[in-house]
């Protein structure tokens, strides 16, 4: 059995060959196998449409049934680029120029040839089960200055109940959508006239938020950590020394002059915490320091990556460095690989997997020494709390080893958010000193530690994951007070300022309306609880409850209050 990147690359071709059936002056991009599927890049003169899509799926399953074998064949680069020319490809003619080989690969299958590494199936047959699933916009070779092709996403699968099994999920998870549940239950907002990549907390979707940052810094504290507050613009110096501006200078915004010193806003956090570690002296008495904050960040991303919440320009990065000695490097990741799953299991995420990634094999920073040490301090803690984990040999930064967790959502699908990382390059860059118990000055080992990545992002998974119903705990509304009519209304009021007075969030539903209509929309606007108030609940002072369309039955006041509270303590996923 071909692995599945070989089937989705090979139907990437099979996918080629059907656009040039019906546009035979297609201009091909590239058609690469992803994580999910395949596409392949056209340059077309008219948009391809919904029904284009069918007809070019149809065509790909008939290619498919023809059993056309795939065969590969080498040519140096004049033979590349005469063949390339004879059958007026120029995008494909680019890439050869481009990457100036002297040996070029080719596949053909029936009339179709396309230049390609491969591998590929050994015909068309074993491209067992296909799905065309949308066409978007993507600029060749991803740059803005080069011309916006069209590109058409598929998926393949070794059988046809895998496929089906997919295109449910996928359906599942369009229903999950955060940015159409975002905008359903007003939770925040991207405008044009703000700017792409920018996100507008509207006062639900804020208050979640507070509620998790509210977790997240008592946790810290709890945890022995300090929280800090830095800038959002920096001098440009502190970003040649800390070698942003030599490494990662794509991904930063233009300077910003003010007064002839040019200053850039901030793509880490990182700099401004070690500014503060050098603000004084330190000794190794004062190890291990760690340092936390909610920092805002701004990344430069083109349009056509940014994706609601998933990938924007400013986000707030849920950041930690921990500056500590060599015989104290067992115990600070143990401890903060524990912290993390506290961490992520307190949002109810239970299926964690781990990544260790390890030393590059060329252009790395530290000695060898270090690097065995720290890569063994990561594995060491993994295995401590008898945890399954995969090693990703060389996969490691240039500056340190490190651990990846990412965890799985209700659909199964994979994300990362938590990363702990060693650094062996800033400490250096910033001579950062500690006086040892022997008068000297040492170097500090200086990790760097996110739990819930970017808050936007996890903000997004969050969504997705619980569908837009979030646990008790965050829910930004516990319950909606449903009067029968407007007599209640006073009622209603009475107990949304009792409710409010012990902590729990309650929203008055329009008391025009009928009281089944309110009920739905209650449910619809996800919220966990409503509370019938009639004459009868009135007059006792009680409240009718209903969750998950269920009747709970008639409660006091202070009785439901206290079943909230107790829930909300717990951090309770169910109502």
């Amino acid at each position: 059995m071909f692995p599945l990147s070989t089937i989705r690359h090979s139907a990437s071709h099979i996918l080629a060959q059907a656009v040039l059936h019906f546009f035979p002056k297609a201009k091909l991009g590239i058609g690469p196998s992803i994580d999910d599927g395949f596409y392949y890049d056209f340059d077309i003169d008219q948009p391809i449409s919904e029904n284009d899509l069918e007809k070019i799926e149809a065509k790909m399953k008939d290619i498919i049934r023809e059993n056309q074998a795939f065969s590969r064949f080498d040519a140096n680069k004049e033979k590349a680029l005469s063949i390339m020319t004879e059958k007026n490809q120029p995008l494909k003619i680019e890439l050869i120029e481009d990457l100036n080989l002297d040996s070029y690969s080719f596949f053909e299958n029936g009339p179709f040839l396309d230049l390609c590494k491969g591998p590929h199936v050994e015909s068309t047959a074993q491209v067992p089960a296909i799905k065309l699933l949308k066409v978007s916009g993507a600029y060749w070779r991803g740059s803005e200055k080069n011309k916006m092709l069209q590109r058409i996403y598929g998926t393949a699968f070794h059988s046809q109940a895998e496929l089906d099994e997919y295109l449910l999920r996928l359906e599942e998870a369009q229903k999950r959508d955060h940015r159409l549940l975002g905008k359903e239950l007003d939770l925040f907002s991207i405008q044009e006239e703000v700017g792409g990549g920018l996100i507008l907390w509207h006062p639900k979707g804020a208050f979640i938020r507070h509620t998790i940052e509210s977790y997240w810094k008592q946790a810290h504290f709890e945890a022995g950590y300090e929280l800090l507050y830095s800038p959002h613009i920096g001098l440009s110096d502190l970003w040649k020394t800390s070698g942003h501006l030599d490494f990662y200078k794509e991904n930063m915004y233009s300077p910003i002059q003010i007064e002839d010193q040019d200053y850039i806003l901030k793509p880490m956090n990182c700099p401004y915490h070690i500014m503060m570690y050098a603000n004084q002296p330190r000794s190794y008495r004062d190890l291990p320091i760690r340092y936390a904050e909610l920092g805002t960040v701004y990344r430069y991303e083109r349009s056509g990556v940014l994706h609601g919440l998933m990938r924007v320009r400013g986000f707030t990065q849920d950041d930690a460095h921990i500056m500590c000695t060599k015989e104290q490097m067992d115990s600070e990741i143990h401890r903060v690989l524990t912290f993390c799953f506290d961490m992520l299991k307190a949002f109810g995420f239970e299926k964690i997997n781990i990544y260790i990634s390890t030393r590059p094999e060329e252009k790395y920073v530290g000695s060898i020494d270090d690097w065995l040490q720290a890569e063994k301090a990561l594995e060491n803690s993994v295995m401590a709390m008898g945890l399954p984990y995969k090693i990703d040999q060389g996969g490691g930064a240039f500056y340190g080893p490190k651990i990846d967790i990412k965890i799985e959502d209700a659909l199964g699908r994979e994300w990362q958010c938590s990363t702990i990382q060693f650094d062996f390059n800033l400490p250096e860059r910033f001579n950062m000193t500690y006086i040892g118990p022997d008068g000297q000055k040492h170097r500090p080992l200086m990790v760097h530690r996110a739990l819930l990545g970017s808050i936007e992002r996890f903000f997004g998974i969050l969504v997705e994951h619980f569908a837009g119903k979030f646990p008790l705990w965050l829910a930004p509304v516990h319950v909606a007070l449903v009067v029968v009519s407007e007599k209640q209304l006073d009622y209603a009021t009475k107990v949304q300022e009792t409710l409010k007075q012990q902590g729990i969030r309650s929203q008055i539903m329009n008391p025009s309306e009928k009281m089944g209509y309110n009920i739905r929309q209650a449910i619809q606007q996800k919220i966990p609880y409503q509370a019938v108030l009639g004459d009868k609940e009135k007059e006792t002072q009680t409240l009718a409850i209903r969750a998950n369309k269920e009747n709970l039955g008639t409660l006091s006041i202070s009785d439901f209050a206290e079943s909230v509270l107790e829930k909300i303590k717990q951090k309770s996923k169910d109502t």
